[in-house]
């Protein structure tokens, strides 16, 4: 019986191996691979599906909770849109080979940075099968080859996903071991592989904040993580109520259990009252519980909504399901505290129609994404037009924000000489 040290190793050597064939695969062979991924994705979907059912029966068995639940589950539409996001990588530029910040030297050489793999990714996750193909059709394009590791509630479902990966790969003529799937779902294999920074070169967890903290704190190969979102989007006084509206129930109601949902809705005192009537009916009406500060409390009891009092636990809380904070203030100051103080660096909006204030917003917080009179759920590799992402960093190094095609990779110096040597 193969250990998971047996396992982990013999998968992340054979994965340095095919690295260095794939970063200078021909991008029409990648091309190849992606369009086949795209294609068995629909035609393997009732494969699919079974092993799915097989997962979310005994997650629910289980007592998983429904955040979790929703980000397990696959269906037609969810399977639809794997495959569509497969395709749009498959349309962009490759970034790897790419010479950029070239320059001739005054002495004649030229220099330039040239674009190339990172090497070998590590992706460790929970929950959300989706990630097994946005990822993998990511490191495929960029030449970088791949080490799965997802958690065991999604084991069936990843393991048919990695088998369809697999396949396309082969027949397109990529190098074997390109991507793999690590079966083996003892907790300790995670400690062990990430002590490999001799094999593997970039780790990039997705799940929530406990496991992404342990990767951070164990791992002694470099870590691009993020993925815990606590959003707000401040309502201005001089936003424009009725868009201010609909721009937060759909931050927090279109999928309520993903990083980029809001959390946190942050109301200038000046349109409080107004704004606060409108937006409790809707929120009320589709179920969200409210929990506000003692302002937005009164305010909302008033109008007959039902409302609770927030904590101090709330402010800061990823909620991932329809709850809500609703915060007062009595200027943008107050607003942007509020978020330095309890934000995750994720998203976060403002809603205003005056173009000083929504400068200074965007200028002074500190977050991967800030938007200006827009929903907090574009956060997002296919909004952004880099297909998918392999995930949504919001630390600083080495990438912010959600990381696409060039964001996993680095470059390298090139320079032309022509029998120059140093005087």
């Amino acid at each position: 019986m193969t250990t998971y040290m047996e396992e982990a190793s013999t998968k992340a050597e054979a994965a340095r191996l095919a690295s260095r064939k794939l970063a200078y695969t021909r991008t029409d062979i990648k091309n190849e691979a992606l369009e086949n991924i795209s294609r068995y994705l629909i035609e393997c979907q009732d494969e699919i599906l079974k092993a799915n059912e097989i997962d979310y029966t005994n997650a629910l068995q289980s007592g998983m909770n429904p955040a979790m639940l929703d980000r397990l589950m696959l269906d037609e539409g969810r399977i639809q849109n794997m495959s569509q996001d497969v395709t749009r990588i498959r349309a962009l530029s490759d970034p790897v080979g790419e010479m950029f910040d070239t320059q001739t030297m005054p002495n004649g050489m030229i220099i330039g940075k040239k674009r190339v793999p990172l090497g070998v990714i590590a992706a460790i996750y929970e929950s959300r099968p989706n990630v097994t193909i946005d990822i993998s059709s990511l490191c495929l394009k960029s030449g970088n080859a791949l080490l799965l590791r997802g958690g065991k509630e999604a084991f069936y479902t990843n393991k048919a996903l990695t088998g369809v990966v697999i396949r396309a790969c082969g027949e397109a003529g990529l190098p074997d071991n390109s991507v793999q799937f690590i079966e083996n779902t003892e907790r300790n294999l995670v400690n062990y592989l990430l002590k490999m920074n001799y094999l593997i070169d970039l780790v990039v967890p997705r799940g929530g904040a406990g496991l992404i903290q342990m990767i951070r704190e164990n791992s002694t190969i470099p870590v691009v993580a993020g993925g815990v979102g606590v959003c707000h989007t401040y309502v201005d006084s001089e936003a424009n109520i009725d868009e201010a509206v609909d721009i937060v129930f759909n931050a927090k109601t279109q999928r309520p259990t993903v990083c980029n949902a809001l959390d946190t809705v942050i109301v200038h005192k000046d349109i409080a009252g107004e704004y606060l009537h409108l937006l409790a009916k809707q929120l009320f009406n589709a179920g969200v519980e409210m929990r506000c500060d003692e302002k937005a409390y009164r305010i909302i009891k008033d109008k007959g909504f039902d409302c609770l009092q927030a904590t101090h636990d709330d402010w800061g809380m990823e909620f991932l399901s329809l709850i809500i904070a609703v915060k007062t203030v009595d200027n943008m100051d107050e607003a942007i505290k509020h978020i330095e103080t309890f934000g995750s660096g994720h998203s976060e909006a403002i809603l205003s129609q005056n173009y000083s204030s929504v400068m200074r917003f965007l200028n002074e917080v500190d977050a991967a994404a800030v938007f200006a009179n827009a929903s907090t759920r574009f956060t997002d590799g296919a909004q952004f037009g880099l297909g998918a992402e392999v995930g949504i960093s919001t630390q600083k190094f080495h990438a912010r924000g959600p990381l696409g095609l060039r964001e996993i990779t680095s470059y390298k110096w090139v320079i032309f000489g022509n029998g120059h040597i140093r005087h």
